[in-house]
């Protein structure tokens, strides 16, 4: 028999009934996918983000473990955010809660992929003793 483990865990987030002005406002995005990178201990390499004209933000934080982006409509108090998580250091968990209570969000839709499946070890069955 043998175990599988995976390369990745792939969180994406739809986040319904948002604070609008909060999902319009660039620097509270930033900070908030920020914090979340910090919160669920992950190591941040940089990242960039853009304010659209009327409304939106959208923005990248990447990590040494991947990366969490995000999308915003504020129009619709509506974001998604995507993140990505190699290895175990970083729990996407933590961040995904994390926005979702910054965003101040009252219905999340959060689907969780484990990705890249790798065959580790083969176990032998020995029997019982």
């Amino acid at each position: 028999m043998s175990i599988e483990s995976y390369l990745a865990t792939h969180m994406l987030i739809d986040l319904d009934e948002c604070n609008p002005s909060l999902l319009d406002n660039l620097e509270y995005v930033r900070l908030s996918l920020i914090e979340a990178s910090i919160e669920a201990r992950a190591t941040i390499l940089g990242d960039k983000f853009h304010k659209f004209e009327p409304v939106g933000v959208t923005g990248f934080v990447t990590l040494a473990e991947s990366h969490i982006s995000v999308h915003t409509w504020p129009e619709y108090g509506f974001a998604t955010v995507d993140i990505l998580s190699c290895g175990n250091s970083m729990d996407p968990e933590i961040a995904t809660e994390y926005i979702i209570g910054k965003f101040e969000c009252d219905k999340a839709s959060i689907k969780k992929y484990k990705r890249g499946a790798v065959k580790n070890f083969k176990v032998e069955d020995k029997g019982s003793t």
